[in-house]
């Protein structure tokens, strides 16, 4: 079996190569899943070492990084064994049983995945947000707004340079053969699968975008501000993704047929409908699975849960058309058509 979770940007992946029946896992539940990162490169890899270092779900089982500077930044910096870090997929494979990998290029991955009829699982930040996902229940469960018509989605901040980003995740995020682009990609693609969620699956009928470089001396080679509008049937979707923001912000604004939802933080939701007074509402804390990624992760290897919603691969090969579209679309400056 093997399974793969994307990241946000497509790019660094966590690629579950399962090689150990999930039999095995309901016999004994309390065995870890293992897993290793491929590729130091992305930031968002600091975000997951941490995070499974003190779990019993999983286990880091193997790095592969061939800079050496990498290596020895990461295995000082989060005491890690230097046995644990391999030159190449290879050693890897051949010196650790692992049920999990996690590394970069998703495009290749997701080809691969399909290729080989696999699962493919992406991971978005915004997926684990409580708000987003109650919003989904209140919209489609409880239908308190009426049918969509109207999503606003911001996601950005003051720039990966500004804020601090590794000169090795910079040199990546800022390669247009690498990142695909600068914020259209980075940030673009949270909207992108929030929007498609929302609508169930539901393609666009067109997509145009509008991208600038505002600092083209920090960002000579990519964009750094990006504006898409989603055009459906009876709906309309707007992302706006930038490097220009003075804050960090991951937030929506989804307008019904008779009432809004506003989602300003990933534990608050604003919602009025008909002609009721707006409402505070705190949305409550994700269970089980939907904990968090590495949960997430777990549960798909063992079996227990099957991948669905904005970590589905049917809802993110509609996110990449829309980014793919919006890349074309800015280009060209024409709107862009999904037959």
């Amino acid at each position: 079996m093997l399974e793969t979770m994307l990241s946000p940007g497509f790019i660094f992946t966590v690629a579950l190569l399962s090689f150990v029946p999930v039999q095995l896992f309901a016999q004994n539940p309390g065995v870890p899943v293992r897993f290793a990162i491929i590729g130091l490169s992305h930031d968002h890899a600091r975000g997951f070492i941490p995070s499974a270092r003190n779990r019993t779900d999983v286990q880091l089982a193997g790095i592969v990084e061939a800079d050496e500077a990498l290596v020895t930044r990461y295995a000082n910096n989060y005491k890690l064994e230097r046995s644990l870090f391999h030159p190449s997929l290879e050693h890897l494979l051949a010196a650790t049983n692992i049920q999990a990998v996690s590394m970069e290029h998703a495009r290749a991955i997701q080809a691969a995945a399909q290729k080989g009829g696999v699962q493919v699982l992406v991971n978005y930040e915004t997926t684990w947000y409580p708000a987003n996902q109650e919003a989904y229940t209140i919209i489609h469960e409880q239908k308190a707004i009426g049918d969509i018509r109207k999503v606003v989605v911001h996601d950005g901040h003051r720039g990966p340079k500004e804020i601090g980003c590794s000169e090795d995740f910079l040199r990546w995020l800022t390669d247009p053969a690498l990142n695909g682009g600068g914020a259209l990609t980075d940030f673009g693609c949270y909207g992108a699968d929030l929007i498609t969620w929302l609508m169930k699956g539901e393609r666009p009928a067109s997509v145009f975008a509008v991208t600038q470089q505002i600092k083209p001396a920090i960002y000579p080679k990519v964009d750094d501000e990006a504006t898409i509008v989603l055009t459906y049937p009876h709906a309309q979707g707007i992302i706006q993704a930038s490097w220009n923001w003075p804050y960090d912000r991951k937030d929506m604004e989804i307008y019904g047929q008779s009432g809004q939802l506003l989602v300003p933080r990933r534990d608050a939701l604003k919602i009025r409908s008909g002609n009721t007074s707006e409402k505070d509402q705190v949305p409550s804390p994700l269970p089980g699975a939907m904990a968090d990624p590495l949960s997430y992760l777990a549960a798909v290897v063992r079996g227990e849960v099957t991948p669905s919603g904005l970590s589905s691969v049917e809802i993110n090969m509609v996110v990449t058309e829309i980014l793919d579209a919006a890349r074309k679309s800015a280009q060209t400056g024409q709107r862009v058509e999904l037959k």
